[in-house]
């Protein structure tokens, strides 16, 4: 994956959108000084090349009834290419599981899955996660308060 070169109006931008996605090109364009439309060249040049992935609405969980959080330690049986890509496939087709990764340590994948309540949390685990052929072990671990909880950037540590 090769690195896209940022400039500082770049930056500007990408740290205005993370604040608000819905930002018009000429409300960026009040407080960086460039044109809306170079604004908007910029923008989508970065959308091209995958600096910004994508937009989407932040909701509250909670408020949607999905009150219960938790991070989950996965480890497998196997660990070949062809069942790590069954492994993929299977928890993409979770929606229960927001966030998936492979980590080095103690568990093979992380997973950060929400559901509405703890018996949903639990037929979650035992009904469709541990069903999963390739899965040895699952150690769940319930959120009890989210204390930060962001998908901002922290652009200003850049160089």
């Amino acid at each position: 994956m090769r690195k896209i070169e940022l400039d500082r109006f770049d930056l500007q931008i990408l740290h205005l959108l993370q604040q608000d996605a819905r930002a018009t090109h000429q409300k960026l364009a009040q407080d960086i000084p460039l044109s809306a439309s170079q604004i908007g060249r910029r923008i989508q040049r970065m959308e091209q090349n995958g600096v910004i992935q994508g937009y989407q609405v932040a909701l509250n969980p909670e408020h949607v009834g999905l009150s219960v959080m938790a991070f989950a330690n996965v480890s497998l049986e196997r660990h070949n290419e062809a069942a790590l890509l069954d492994f993929a496939q299977s928890i993409d087709n979770l929606p229960e599981v927001l966030e998936c990764y492979a980590a080095a340590g103690e568990a093979d994948y992380l997973l950060r899955i929400v559901v509405p309540d703890l018996p949903s949390l639990s037929a979650f685990v035992m009904n469709k996660l541990m069903q999963l052929s390739l899965v040895r072990s699952v150690k769940s671990t319930i959120v009890l308060n989210a204390i930060k909880q962001t998908m901002k950037l922290p652009l200003s540590s850049l160089p």
